[in-house]
């Protein structure tokens, strides 16, 4: 499939899912958004559910190309990795919300795509695991020491941003909350960067 018709088609389908929901959405409308036939669409997926997750994947590696990319920025780490939020996460999950049909799309996403999406989390997880060591190896502090390795403050702040996901808290009120999970991340390394000054000295 040339690259040119997979993205007409995984724009259409989006489209189409986010108008129609995914229970209403028909292979006639997906090959209507794409400008292409039907049996020329079952050539290249052979159902609808192939398509959704096909479209959730290319969306999460859009996604985390766009947070590697404000991961790579100027700034503190509290900043870069909002940005990187805002562009993998609350960009998305805006996008979705602002469809009649954002609960179903999200409990598809759940059903049929869930290891996409657990692969997304891991991504970024990775991505911010190793910024925040960065940050703590630049201070000469050793987090791992202090019973806060990156990795779970990484994985700790992915898991608030799905709880309030969960109880339908999106939007500002989550970014907020990633803002003062960064702000405790930061806190920490900075109390640990003194901590061992005054040891030094």
């Amino acid at each position: 499939m040339s690259e040119n018709k997979r993205s007409r088609i995984l724009q259409g389908a989006l489209q189409a899912f986010l108008t129609y929901g995914f229970a209403r959405t028909t292979m006639d409308d997906i090959a209507k958004a794409a400008e292409i036939s039907r049996p020329a669409l079952y050539l290249e997926f052979r159902n609808k559910a192939d398509i959704f997750r096909a479209v959730g994947q290319d969306l999460l590696e859009q996604s985390s190309a766009k947070a590697k990319a404000a991961l790579r920025q100027s700034g503190s780490l509290r900043e870069r990795i909002l940005a990187a939020l805002d562009g993998a996460v609350f960009e998305l999950i805006d996008e979705i919300d602002a469809s009649a049909h954002g609960a179903e799309l999200i409990d598809m996403e759940n059903r049929i795509a869930a290891d996409i999406v657990s692969c997304w989390r891991d991504v970024l997880v990775t991505a911010f695991t190793e910024e925040i060591a960065k940050t703590a190896d630049s201070k000469c502090v050793a987090l791992q020491d202090l019973g806060l390795p990156p990795a779970a403050l990484s994985g700790m702040l992915m898991d608030v941003l799905e709880g309030m996901r969960v109880r339908g808290e999106c939007g500002s009120t989550a970014r907020e909350a990633a803002c003062r999970m960064l702000r405790l991340i930061e806190t920490a390394i900075e109390q640990a960067r003194m901590e061992a000054g005054a040891t030094v000295g």
